[in-house]
């Protein structure tokens, strides 16, 4: 992939673009098209919040048909609002966007290839079954469809294994593909095929399997030259203008601006304990209560509880005097006026370049990297098992939620281990998932207000 120099434009450039392009892209190569600065970004962040979409309802365990219906409304949500042409060039162009952006790291690379493949999957799914067949054309795979004396002759092992999994006998117009078995391990693993001589008998409503096996494949192979080319061929020129857009989109937080109260325009220091309790999030419930009991949070940890305080309505005068309090117990009141008053001031706005400050996303947290003494960063991804149980018990988390909740931190779905604290705390679904401490809290105060008005 080659990034042209243009002070407002991208070029996607390849000498071996495809005549036909099927329903589906198949991304071999970048198109040669001209791609606005502004368009570049937008489209690779919508494109990524379909991807995000996937993994946050593949880690909640959705069924196979939610899925498809789930990438059904998330591709129109995101990216289907355009004519068939530019709903087209928007999908190359964010698909080979977001390929430079993640192409950097394996861990990078491992999660783009697992999400932009379940993504081909389920929209392969959606296709009518002329458009699949012309879809697996296209990958020019070497397996072939059975013949109708083949099939003749294993026509009672096919029909056992689709009675196994409740499904009627197949018929003599049903397609099926032999392809060796190791290309199909996760419908071997399910025993959804039947295997003779180290061959897989496919059946046509199966191949999404096949097919996103081959994807993935090519799309693996791809990230390695991609990351190749970036490493050694792109321009530096080039290079330093785009690695802030690439740098900041696989941590982009694509949620609300919670940099301003909204719904909950002011929150009193009388009321502070009693939210925290009810609606503050782990993260931020861990350094107020380390704050109250050590009278001090070193940088990272006033930041991040300072700012999200500032979110959830604490005005300046309220912020001043709260901080006040506490650090006066510890180093004294000329000595926070004199060292840490500028810096709340900072963060409101009123010192230094006047910046608004935004209160830290769920990304922005769990990616942080908390020295000795810290406070910050993510619980579920920096506190050890036994302290986050110990967390997590002191909110009161049921013991059952609890073990859901230890299950996802395991696998690393941090912030879905945050959602389900969220669902057994509240006792109600969040099926958009966390990703904001600001909108836990906002979400949190909603559910009581509601309580509270259906109760009196």
């Amino acid at each position: 992939m080659e990034i042209v120099r243009s002070q407002n434009r991208r070029n996607f450039s390849s000498s071996n673009v495809a005549v036909a392009v099927p329903t589906i892209p198949l991304y071999r190569s970048a198109p040669p098209l001209e791609v606005r600065l502004e368009d570049f970004e937008s489209f690779a962040i919508d494109r990524l919040r379909v991807l995000k979409g996937i993994s946050d309802n593949l880690s909640r365990g959705k069924k196979a048909d939610e899925m498809e219906n789930l990438v059904k409304d998330l591709w129109k949500v995101h990216m289907g609002h355009q004519h068939a042409a530019e709903v087209l060039n928007k999908d190359i162009i964010s698909h080979f966007v977001l390929r430079l952006v993640y192409c950097r790291t394996e861990d990078l690379r491992k999660w783009f290839l697992s999400m932009e493949s379940a993504l081909f999957r389920y929209r392969f799914r959606l296709q009518t079954g002329e458009a699949q067949r012309a879809i697996m054309d296209e990958f020019d795979h070497p397996f072939r469809a059975v013949s109708n004396m083949e099939f003749e002759s294993i026509k009672e092992k096919l029909g056992q294994v689709a009675r196994s999994m409740g499904q009627p006998s197949p018929t003599a117009d049903a397609i099926f593909y032999k392809v060796p078995w190791e290309e199909v391990p996760e419908l071997v693993a399910r025993r959804r095929v039947f295997l003779k001589q180290g061959y897989a008998y496919v059946a046509m409503n199966q191949v999404d399997s096949l097919v996103a096996s081959l994807f993935r494949s090519q799309l693996s192979k791809a990230l390695i030259l991609t990351n190749r080319k970036w490493t050694s061929s792109i321009r530096e020129e080039e290079k330093h203008r785009l690695t802030p857009i690439v740098e900041a989109l696989c941590s982009s937080y694509l949620g609300p601006d919670y940099s301003q109260p909204r719904e909950y325009a002011e929150l009193s220091l009388k009321d502070i304990d009693q939210v925290a309790k009810s609606s503050f999030p782990l993260c931020m419930r861990h350094l107020f209560d380390k704050l109250r009991e050590d009278h001090h949070l070193k940088h990272g940890g006033r930041m991040q509880l300072g700012l999200f305080l500032k979110g959830v309505g604490l005005n300046l005068d309220d912020a001043l005097a709260f901080w006040r309090v506490e650090f006066s117990k510890k180093v004294g009141l000329e000595k926070f006026e004199k060292e840490y008053a500028y810096n709340i001031r900072h963060n409101y706005g009123k010192e230094g370049k006047r910046t608004d400050y935004t209160p830290y996303s769920c990304q922005k947290i769990i990616s942080s990297t908390p020295g000795a003494g810290d406070q910050h960063g993510c619980p579920y991804r920096h506190f050890s098992e036994e302290n986050l149980r110990a967390a997590l018990s002191r909110m009161g988390v049921n013991s059952r939620a609890m073990e859901d909740v230890i299950d996802k931190v395991r696998n690393r779905h941090y912030q879905l281990a945050c959602t389900l604290t969220f669902e057994a705390l509240h006792g109600m679904p969040c099926d958009a998932g966390i990703n904001h401490p600001n909108q836990y809290f906002s979400d949190s105060q909603k559910i009581l207000q509601s309580k509270k008005d259906s109760s009196s």
